[in-house]
């Protein structure tokens, strides 16, 4: 069974930084998915950022250049850096990982892009 465990949330102030962590156990395969969601009160979730088993990456598009998505396998973690962070960042985020099939894309809204293992959860503060 997958295990995924965040850490690293917090609270800053605009214009600053944060680095999340997930800890990731139970893979069985070496086709793979893993994304970052968030979820800001009020709001549906939402894919910010995927990265496949190749290293393969790609962001939503209001956190590209801000965000990067990276995993050291060494380590079976993956991370979320997020830098120059805005107000509209605030939100619960969320690691998730999935196994694929070959071709399969890693990215996108649809039944066909659904996770099924999801970490607890860290809570990101942005301060104006």
């Amino acid at each position: 069974q997958v295990q995924l465990v965040e850490s690293g949330g917090g609270s800053v102030q605009a214009g600053g930084t944060l680095r999340l962590s997930c800890a990731v156990s139970g893979l069985t395969s070496s086709l793979y998915c893993m994304a970052w969601f968030r979820q800001a009160p009020g709001k549906e979730r939402e894919q910010i950022a995927t990265i496949n088993n190749f290293g393969l990456t790609k962001y939503l598009e209001s956190v590209k250049g801000r965000f990067t998505v990276s995993k050291d396998n060494a380590k079976n973690a993956l991370y979320l850096q997020m830098d120059d962070l805005k107000p509209e960042d605030t939100a619960m985020y969320y690691c998730a990982t999935k196994l694929r099939s070959p071709g399969q894309l890693c990215f996108g809204v649809g039944p066909a892009y659904e996770y099924n293992s999801y970490g607890q959860g860290a809570q990101v503060t942005v301060a104006s």
